[in-house]
């Protein structure tokens, strides 16, 4: 099945991504310094974190509902790579205590049943084993995103992981000043376009009637941005991310949970 293009769903092939790229390219970034021996991946995407994880895994196993000829073709070059077609949670097939790392970025929010899914992760990690988390930081979102089921505020992801989890460790992805200059732009621009939700309808209409004209409005002002500046959009990198400790004005959480 074709991958569906959302904008939920980001690569490097559409320039007005490049700001969200980079920094899902930071995450993958990061968690290669940490991962090792038998890693799962939850949520492939497009694919364009797989090489970058599998170099430092013995073996790397990715998960997603979607498949397409990217991740097909490095599955069939990289010989400890395993893709697994698959909705979850629950982790269908997987066996108790069977990974050293499981890593999901920028999944969890979509996951109707958030404590099943961090259950199932805690249950298919080994001893000592440790979960690698990202997901977008509630206080720094522009509006709602009705792709969303939730967004975390930084004491409620913790509080979440600790249900199942011994120890989390708390950071955010932050970002430079070339990348808050797009950041705040963009702020601008989408209070442009809300202006006109007197109703406050993107608050009170249920998210399935919400999802595509957010998806285009989103759309459509990514690629607005980059034809009104495109050295803006396009000289950031993912160099110009990084990780502190997490607080209100973190980008994203990213957490580290260990069982």
């Amino acid at each position: 099945m074709a991958l569906i293009q959302t904008a939920e769903r980001v690569s490097h092939i559409d320039a007005s991504d490049n700001y969200v790229f980079q920094r899902s390219l930071f995450a993958y970034a990061e968690g290669a310094k940490l991962v090792h021996g038998k890693v799962l991946e939850i949520g492939t995407g497009s694919g364009y974190g797989i090489e970058m994880i599998a170099s430092k895994a013995e073996q790397f196993v990715t998960i997603d509902k979607f498949e397409n000829d990217n991740i097909a073709g490095l599955v069939k070059a990289g010989s400890n790579i395993e893709f697994l077609k698959m909705s979850i949670p629950p982790l269908t097939g997987i066996a108790d205590n069977s990974f050293d790392f499981v890593i999901t970025f920028q999944v969890i929010e979509h996951i109707k049943n958030d404590k099943l899914f961090v259950q199932e992760i805690h249950r298919v990690l080994k001893k000592g084993g440790k979960l690698i988390v990202t997901t977008p930081n509630k206080k720094m979102s522009l509006t709602r995103n009705p792709w969303h089921i939730r967004e975390y505020l930084v004491p409620e992801l913790k509080a979440l992981l600790l249900q199942s989890f011994e120890e989390v460790r708390t950071l955010g992805v932050y970002g430079d000043d070339t990348v808050m200059e797009y950041y705040w732009a963009n702020k601008k621009a989408v209070e442009r376009i809300t202006r006109f939700d007197i109703l406050n309808l993107q608050y009170n209409l249920p998210r399935w009637c919400l999802q595509i004209p957010y998806d285009i409005m989103n759309r459509w002002n990514r690629k607005k941005m980059l034809n009104s500046d495109n050295e803006m959009v396009s000289k950031i990198k993912m160099t110009d991310y990084f990780l502190a400790d997490a607080g209100n004005d973190c980008l994203d959480l990213f957490y580290v949970a260990e069982k």
